[in-house]
């Protein structure tokens, strides 16, 4: 409970001093498998997290993408789910969905998940949970300021399906200076015919220490993949190919005094997408292709001050804008022209939207045991109007390693620039904001000295005024009400041994697709000499895949285990295997995952 995680309130804090459930992923657990995306740790090591996937690399986008991450049956696939780099929102500004081969376990130092509603401080699409993927820190410098660490990484791995994955990075401190410099590149023919996927990109990051108070970072961090669809096994594609290059970018200005810190920024994401919607064996071929640029821009300004000594208060406020526009064409496929296509698209070019929000956070501690929290958000869209998010919770540690905590919460996401303006369902003059009220209550503990820690959460969550199309139109007209309960288990055993399980369970009035009834996870690491292996077994069971006819849900369990050996005091050798019991299973519906799968590879430091 004393880890120091930022995304609950913007600046760094203990978990025991956090009204919201934040689960942490640091970079020693992301990399233990060796995988090239963040997504698969964050479905086994979190609990009430659920990630979709159709293959054994590459979720794409569009019809029959996969990567959707799911938070206590909330979805990043329906905009309720934002993920976060360093704090500044990573989603299609068209769309309001997050682009999850943009992802990388290269890029990320950390990953902080909210799970329930985060609102009150990132708005809109944080209604269901938040991932914040925090990237890699550079190396720290002595009281002198002297360059104390230069370090260089080359991994790369092959295995089934003609797939492999290379990665470089590069991290240098020079007095006040730094940098880190990330590249990537991957591709996989996957399992099935016409699903090939190819990647590339990467990151760089800059920093300047101004002073002992001030502090300005700049990153870049780009990526491009190609990806093939190639439909359900009942209604096969061919040529449904997609060209997507996403890029965020972003310059921040730290300060940190003794009684209050903060920071400003300037952040844009954007990208660029090239989508052939292909055609059924047999059929005819498509003589246009879907184009669209999008792009979420905008500044995000906050001071966390800190009042008293005795019975500590904190205060946080902030202002945040966001200018979300995008335009989106169809173009001859030969001559690359714009088309008209009436049928698929209202108007070619999309309006663009601004949201502008204010929120402050208040933190009191009252007595030893006892903090109280309370906040609200006031979020105002040009089409959604204003909206107010309150919060409060309170959290009394009843022993010196144990803590209870009650809280409520608000959630909302403003409707998409598709649901507005986009095909025949467009409805831009009476969609209103999506909103949800989360209650929850949640007790963790750490005995044994810090060797074991577990904690129980459980909620309710209660929806209204949901998107859906109804007589060919966008309206609020939907309502949900999700319970669950989750919880956790982590035991140091020794030096040598450690193990870790969670376990989650939802009960759902309307089902969501791609969202399991229980979900759990056991996993056990070793490290003993220059030996590491890890094994894990996850288990889902009733996870729906199907609602349009009938409810179609899947039951498997999959056994995964990587070993790694460090041949040489910079040289270490890994390797890896995945659904080991070779379950038959599907999370997109008509999807099949691919049986029993292996990579093997290598990683040099120098």
């Amino acid at each position: 409970m004393n880890e120091v995680v930022v995304t609950g309130v913007r600046e760094g804090t203990t978990q025991s001093q956090l009204p919201v459930t934040v689960s942490v992923l640091d970079r020693t657990e992301l990399c233990r498998t060796y995988r090239a995306e963040i997504l698969p740790s964050l479905l086994e090591q979190v609990p009430g997290v659920m990630v979709t996937s159709r293959g054994m690399m590459g979720y794409g986008v569009s019809t029959g993408a996969a990567g959707g991450i799911l938070v206590r049956g909330l979805s990043s696939s329906n905009a309720q789910v934002l993920v976060l780099i360093d704090g500044h929102p990573q989603y299609n500004g068209i769309f309001g969905h997050s682009i999850a081969d943009s992802y990388q376990t290269l890029i990320a130092d950390r990953v902080e998940v909210i799970r329930g509603p985060a609102s009150l401080l990132y708005g809109s699409n944080a209604m269901g949970g938040v991932v914040n993927i925090i990237t890699r820190q550079v190396p720290a410098a002595d009281s002198l300021g002297r360059c104390v660490n230069s370090n260089t990484s080359i991994q790369v791995g092959g295995g089934s399906y003609g797939t492999f994955q290379a990665e470089a990075a590069n991290q240098l401190r020079y007095r006040k200076f730094y940098s880190t410099i990330l590249a990537q590149y991957g591709r996989s023919d996957n399992h099935r015919p016409n699903m090939g996927f190819q990647q590339y990109g990467g990151l760089v990051k800059l920093g300047w220490d101004i002073s002992s108070h001030w502090t300005l970072t700049g990153d870049m961090d780009v990526t491009h993949f190609d990806a093939s669809n190639p439909g359900s096994v009942s209604k096969p594609m061919l040529e449904n190919d997609q060209i997507i290059t996403r890029c965020q970018a972003n310059v921040v200005l730290h300060n940190r005094y003794g009684r209050h810190c903060g920071a400003f920024s300037v952040y844009d994401n954007f990208g660029y997408h090239k989508i052939n919607d292909g055609y059924v064996a047999g059929g005819t071929p498509q003589t246009d292709l879907f184009n669209s640029y999008d792009a979420v821009a905008g500044f995000s300004a906050y001071e966390n001050l800190n009042f008293f000594l005795k019975n500590p208060m904190s205060l946080t406020v902030g202002l945040d804008y966001k200018h979300i526009h995008g335009h989106a064409w169809y173009s001859d496929r030969i001559t690359g022209k714009t088309v008209t296509t009436p049928r698929r698209l209202k108007q070619s070019t999309l309006s663009n939207e601004d949201e502008i929000a204010t929120y402050v956070d208040i933190r009191q501690q009252a007595g030893k045991r006892l903090i109280i929290d309370a906040g609200i958000r006031l979020d105002y869209h040009t089409r959604a109007g204003l909206e107010a998010i309150p919060q409060a919770g309170i959290i009394y540690k009843i022993i010196p390693t144990g803590q209870l905590r009650a809280t409520f919460s608000k959630g909302f996401r403003n409707p998409t620039m598709r649901e507005m303006f986009m095909y025949g369902t467009a409805n831009s003059e009476t969609l209103h904001a999506e909103s949800m009220l989360n209650y929850e209550i949640a007790w963790r503990h750490t005995p044994c000295n810090g060797k074991v820690e577990y904690g129980v959460n459980m909620f309710i969550s209660d929806g209204k005024n949901m998107i859906q199309t109804v007589n060919g139109k966008n309206i609020n007209s939907g309502t949900f009400l999700n319970k669950g309960i989750e919880a956790d288990f982590v035991w140091h055993i020794s030096r040598h041994w450690s193990m870790n399980t969670n376990h989650s369970y939802l009960h759902q009035r309307n089902v969501t697709v791609g969202a399991p009834i229980y979900k759990g996870h056991v996993g056990a690491d070793m490290k003993y000499g220059r030996w590491q292996a890890s094994a894990s077994l996850t288990m889902l069971t009733g996870l729906c895949t199907q609602v349009a006819e009938d409810v179609v849900r899947e039951d498997f369990a999959l056994l995964n285990i990587a070993v790694s050996y460090q041949a040489a005091r910079c040289m270490t050798l890994w390797a890896r295997g995945e659904n080991l019991l070779a379950q038959r299973y599907e999370i997109n519906y008509g999807y099949p995952m691919p049986r029993a799968t292996f990579m093997a590879g290598i990683k040099v430091k120098f």
